[in-house]
């Protein structure tokens, strides 16, 4: 709205859009009987619907946009994200690292009585993104 951006359906990804691409395509038989696995069929899965997302014309112009900004919400090393940031770690390495920039959002709460703002979350959120192989490029600290 603020952008004058034209956003569809289509650009918001969910597990469950995720899941039945891959079942419809294991039905039609694009994995040929293999089993379908998180790694590869699920992360290649999340990257294609990225890939694809970020063709998509947005504005009147009906070229292809600069930037594609996706947020992976949630808590850093809750099962339910861990496909999505394995998917986003190989993009950023099949894009190139040029290509890709991880900016991470982190809390930083203001101890009431002295005013004090207190880091450990925002360090402990980044120590939970790199173990899971995604080192942010860019920092920006809520409170």
């Amino acid at each position: 709205r603020f952008l004058d951006l034209t956003l569809t359906s289509r650009h918001s990804v969910t597990s469950g859009k995720i899941y039945q691409q891959v079942l419809h395509k294991e039905r039609q038989g694009a994995y040929l009987g293999k089993t379908v696995q998180m790694v590869p069929h699920v992360s290649d899965a999340i990257q294609d619907w990225i890939s694809d997302v970020a063709n998509m014309p947005v504005d009147r112009s009906g070229m292809r946009p600069d930037i594609c900004l996706v947020e992976l919400g949630g808590t850093v090393g809750d099962i339910e994200s861990a496909i999505y940031t394995e998917a986003l770690q190989q993009l950023q390495f099949k894009v190139g690292a040029e290509n890709f920039m991880m900016v991470h959002v982190g809390y930083v709460p203001v101890v009431g009585a002295t005013g004090e703002q207190k880091t450990k979350t925002c360090q402990f959120s980044v120590k939970q993104l790199r173990q899971a192989g995604i080192k942010p490029d860019l920092l920006i600290c809520r409170s």
